[in-house]
């Protein structure tokens, strides 16, 4: 199962002010386990940088004037996200910042569906507590590298471990038993499966890939896992 946990930094709090992307981080999962796959780009934003902004992640107008605009690197970004879930911290922050983005090269918008919001996650197991992810590094005992400033690769990184804690934590991977292993990597998906709300069409899948699919299926000498926890 092939996951990408995203994260963003940009020019403000809102795209509606005008704020703008100027870094995308990605980190490619596959069974909740980091692939050493990535994607980064730093972006020319076109405008000048909210103070406050660069006190949190450090980039500078100086810096970022040199970088590419988001219109040339927009399709290898949405290449490398393709339809994979996206695991993002505050989801509606980052993809409301990305759709602004697309939406100003006229290219489709990210579902929101799309999105594993691990922030919604916290709160529902951590009700009341701080749930950050410096918070969550915190609590989980992650090494968040003692960062000077955010960056969206290295948040990715973090934000992969703790997404794997939110999840239940690497015991999974550590179980001996294949039969036991097998029947807790079901809970585990059953429990991301369940708090999507799109259906099996959310990303725009036509026929014609539904089909291939169907194809690709029937070719696996064994039933791939997800067949088995889908209902």
């Amino acid at each position: 199962m092939r996951e990408v946990v995203l994260d963003t930094e940009t020019t403000g709090l809102s795209p509606s002010n005008g704020d703008r992307v100027v870094e995308i981080g990605c980190v490619e999962l596959i069974n909740h386990v980091p692939t050493g796959e990535t994607y980064q780009a730093y972006l020319n934003p076109e405008k000048l940088m909210d103070p406050s902004a660069e006190e949190v992640h450090g980039l500078t107008n100086d810096f970022l004037k040199d970088q590419p605009f988001f219109k040339d690197v927009a399709d290898e970004f949405l290449n490398f996200i393709s339809d994979s879930p996206l695991v993002i911290h505050n989801a509606e922050f980052d993809i409301g910042f990305l759709n602004s983005e697309l939406d100003k090269v006229r290219l489709t918008k990210i579902n929101i569906n799309q999105a594993i919001d691990t922030l919604k996650i916290a709160r529902e197991k951590f009700p009341g507590a701080q749930n950050s992810l410096d918070a969550l590094c915190r609590r989980f005992d992650i090494n968040n590298f003692d960062r000077e400033f955010h960056g969206a690769l290295l948040d990715s990184r973090i934000l992969a471990e703790v997404y794997l804690e939110l999840l239940g934590g690497k015991e999974p991977s550590l179980l001996l038993n294949p039969e036991e292993k097998k029947e807790k990597e079901g809970e585990v998906l059953k429990e991301v499966l369940k708090n999507k709300t799109s259906n099996d069409n959310s990303y725009g899948v036509n026929d014609e890939e539904k089909e291939k699919h169907k194809k690709l299926l029937s070719s696996m000498s064994k039933t791939p896992i997800w067949e088995n926890y889908k209902n």
